[in-house]
């Protein structure tokens, strides 16, 4: 039997519109999940420019409502934080523990085929009687999505609200698992975090979870510093935007840290030209992370990696989402993460318009669209 929610469609071609689609049951390995409420973040904006119809979303948090008949760990009712690095845990990737780079259903990874391992199911999505493919397998701006099973996590708070635990998905993970799991920043040790929006407050909150002894951000946007310091940044700088590749800041940066510069920066600007940024705080061989998935082409003056700099560019914080949705769901409950301070503004779908206006105008930390 046939499913027939709301949801939010890009159409292809820099627009959108809030429709219906239908959805299947489940097939065995699937589930369906009610989307209680959706994260925002730029690459649902980016989305548009695909070139092709998609429901659109790929944060969100929600409740099981149907379930296949080879699911056993999960029944209706449960509450879940979707994941849209979806791994099969049986490529090369996935048994050295990288699921986040899965290599068979990675909807970025090149040669991923950007749908989950054996998926039967590729029309169980339908818009106006064809096939549409879901945002990142998961099109969370849906009062429903259809998903594999191994795409949802069960999360463990029974107190937690929905917005909070939506935006875990991707901003919150981004930023944290780039400090914890891909960077291991050393307690003590001193952090600079460039653009301080959802990832980066995720970033600083990651820092003082791993007790850095100094949290440096930088910004252009002096609302989004006085943020900062109240998500966990020990030190803002307030960056121009004249300063070519931050060198300025950066000098600003080496007066905070004995001259020599910070052991690590975070890069979570998403400006193509501020991609080499990072490698001008860090001291020598201290640590850059390009964070916000800058693919364009760059130059890198090489000067700026003497000496022994070392440069990664981690996708989705080396994200396993059994083993860190859980830690994170914990860190929230001992307050030691600010997620529910990080929702700023909260939507209606219907209200899409407006939520992507204020996210290119950095009105919002996380805008978060919620469902009834």
């Amino acid at each position: 039997m046939k499913r027939k929610c709301k949801a939010a469609i890009a159409t292809g071609d820099g627009n959108f519109i809030i429709d219906y689609v239908s959805l299947s049951e489940p097939g065995p390995d699937e589930v369906l999940v009610k989307i209680k409420a959706a994260g925002l973040c730029h690459t649902d904006y980016d989305s548009l420019s695909w070139g092709k119809p998609i429901v659109m979303g790929h944060e969100g948090a929600g409740i099981i409502s149907a379930v296949g008949a080879k699911i056993t760990d999960l029944v209706v009712g449960d509450s879940v934080i979707l994941n849209w690095a979806t791994p099969c845990r049986n490529c090369f990737q996935c048994k050295l523990g990288n699921e986040h780079i899965c290599e068979k259903n990675s909807p970025v990874i090149a040669g991923g085929n950007g749908y989950t391992e054996g998926h039967a199911h590729l029309d169980g999505t339908t818009f106006r009687g064809e096939p549409i493919e879901r945002s990142f397998n998961l099109g969370t701006l849906s009062e429903y999505a259809l998903v594999k099973a191994s795409a949802v996590v069960q999360n463990p708070s029974q107190e937690m609200p929905f917005p909070a635990a939506s935006i875990i998905s991707c901003g919150v993970m981004t930023g944290y698992g780039s400090v914890v799991n891909s960077a291991k920043v050393l307690p003590g040790s001193s952090v600079v975090v460039l653009g301080t929006g959802g990832v980066g407050l995720s970033v600083i909150q990651g820092a003082k979870v791993a007790n850095a002894s100094r949290i440096i951000a930088v910004d252009i946007n002096e609302d989004r510093l006085r943020l900062a310091r109240k998500f966990g940044a020990t030190d803002v700088i307030r960056a121009e935007k004249k300063d070519k590749g931050l060198l300025e800041a950066a000098k600003a940066v080496k007066q905070l840290t004995d001259g020599r510069g910070a052991d690590y920066a975070f890069e979570c600007t998403a400006v193509p030209e501020l991609g080499a940024a990072p490698l001008a705080m860090v001291r020598n061989a201290g640590m850059a992370v390009q964070v916000s998935g800058i693919e364009q082409e760059i130059t890198i003056d090489m000067n700026l990696f003497e000496w022994d700099k070392i440069y990664i560019n981690p996708l989705y914080g080396g994200c396993n989402p059994t083993r860190d949705f859980p830690k994170i769901v914990a860190l929230y409950e001992r307050g030691e993460l600010l997620l529910d301070q990080m929702v700023t503004q909260k939507y209606a779908l219907d209200d899409l318009n407006m939520a992507f206006q204020d996210l290119l105008e950095g009105k919002n930390a996380k805008g978060v669209v919620v469902f009834d």
